[in-house]
């Protein structure tokens, strides 16, 4: 994982638990002051979201704790993980930048391409001026690659 995406999920993490956690805790309190928990919509809507942000802790926790944090200004060469790539798509002449991150920071929108992605996958090994063929779910597509940096 890169830096930025290990900084991304500790800052998450501790957002859960000084913010999220004691917030749904009162909440939790609240609607149980309300009387009947069988028929108390607040209360059983509170339980729900303690779930869901007890679960995010357990899994930021899990990967924060697994986390091996690269840097890519270290790395030069061919395409490899952290590598930032530019892409022309041969059909429509469409350029596309991404860099190649860890699974828990990818973000399509923000134009970080998860690892394990088929074109990841496709891209690793390869360098400038190579054509990639990828099989993705809309179909085949070609890519020749612009440029790689290491940012």
């Amino acid at each position: 994982m890169t830096r930025a995406g290990y900084t991304a999920l500790e800052t998450e993490l501790k957002q859960l638990k000084s913010v999220e956690r004691p917030a749904i805790i009162q909440a939790i309190a609240e609607a149980r002051e309300l009387g009947d928990l069988k028929e108390n919509a607040e209360y059983h809507s509170a339980r729900e979201k303690q779930g869901f942000i007890e679960g995010r802790i357990k899994e930021l926790e899990g990967a924060i704790g697994l986390a091996e944090v690269i840097d890519p200004k270290t790395l030069s060469g061919t395409i490899k993980f952290g590598a930032t790539v530019t892409l022309v798509d041969e059909d429509t002449d469409e350029e596309k930048t991404w860099q190649i991150v860890g699974q828990h920071e990818a973000s399509v929108e923000k134009g970080l391409l998860n690892i394990k992605s088929p074109i990841a996958r496709a891209l690793i090994g390869k360098d400038e001026g190579d054509s990639v063929e990828v099989n993705t779910p809309g179909g085949s597509k070609s890519y020749e690659i612009l440029s790689i940096a290491y940012k």
